[in-house]
């Protein structure tokens, strides 16, 4: 795929986003159909609340449209993209059905975790099944461990993966663009990965996602005139855990995704210390809402963790590419 044609698949996402995506805005204000705002999150946050959500139906649907016929263009509608698509979709529904519920009962309460954890769990083996079909390579390097090449390690790897990833990318979208910014900087890395790989079909996915993701950085930088909600963190979180799993660089994600890592990370550490020891190490958690308790702005957090997430995946191109 030439550099000229790599543009085409991210300006048919971004095109279909930024058409469609005020319409849906517009729809959403006029059903009164907005975000509630969790009650434990900062004070300040509650003027968000009522802001459309459920943007993520759009930016799904234009990656699926523009990755299927840039696929087709491209004789490259492998299983792979397939695969992707599943989980963006499946992952997608789960999101859905969570936001859904809390628009209906507005409270900002959803699916049960068990519910939630189940559907990811379900989509995992799935893909498993189309990864194992393709015969692609289960060999996973360890440390300490060396090469392991045990089928039953790698599916629990997976499946561990794609759930963590999920709700990693999940608990980061709690601040105006921050999840749409890192996953743009997140797919195009991958994108040049996949450059070197030979892998045009995963190339696609991460172009029109990238594109997709700038068109609705449109819309949700500060002040959000719409949120992805978990349709969108989950969806995009799970297709990210995929594309690093095809590409064969799952480790790659510690680093590449180290922002959704870090985030993951406070809300861990936060929840044993207080149980452990009745004290909290950060202000709030996840940690961007730290920051937000000591005064920074929702920009200021949002460029400080995008130069994070860029410094990370450059030095994965430098060193491990």
């Amino acid at each position: 795929m030439q550099l000229a044609q790599m543009l085409i698949p991210m300006v048919s996402a971004f095109a279909i986003t930024i058409m469609f995506m005020p319409l849906f805005i517009g729809y959403m204000r006029y059903k009164k159909e907005g975000q509630v705002i969790r009650e434990e999150g900062p004070s300040w946050h509650e003027k968000k609340s009522g802001t459309p959500t459920m943007g993520g139906l759009i930016f799904i649907a234009a990656i699926i449209i523009s990755a299927i016929w840039v696929s087709i263009w491209q004789h490259q509608l492998t299983l792979s993209v397939w695969i992707s698509l599943f989980i963006l979709v499946l992952y997608g529904l789960l999101g859905f059905y969570d936001d859904f519920q809390k628009l209906v009962h507005h409270r900002n309460e959803g699916l049960k975790a068990w519910q939630k954890l189940a559907g990811q769990i379900l989509g995992a083996v799935i893909f498993l099944i189309a990864y194992f079909h393709e015969g692609f390579d289960h060999t996973l390097w360890v440390p300490v461990l060396g090469n392991v090449n045990a089928t039953w390690f790698y599916v629990l790897f997976v499946v561990f993966w794609l759930v963590g990833f999920s709700n990693a990318v999940n608990l980061t979208d709690g601040l105006d663009g921050l999840v749409a910014g890192q996953t743009t900087i997140s797919f195009a890395t991958y994108a040049v990965i996949a450059v070197r790989e030979g892998r045009v079909d995963v190339l696609i996915i991460c172009l029109v996602t990238v594109g997709a993701m700038l068109g609705f950085l449109m819309f949700n930088h500060k002040p959000a005139q719409i949120f992805m909600g978990d349709l969108g963190s989950l969806a995009l979180g799970g297709m990210l855990a995929v594309v690093a799993i095809l590409l064969h660089r799952e480790w790659s994600l510690l680093l590449i995704g180290i922002i959704y890592v870090i985030e993951t990370a406070s809300v861990i550490l936060q929840v044993a210390s207080f149980k452990l020891t009745g004290k909290r190490i950060f202000l709030m958690s996840p940690i961007h809402h730290h920051f937000e308790m000591k005064g920074w702005s929702e920009w200021q957090i949002d460029l400080t963790f995008w130069l994070v997430g860029l410094i990370a995946s450059c030095v994965y191109l430098v060193f491990f590419l």
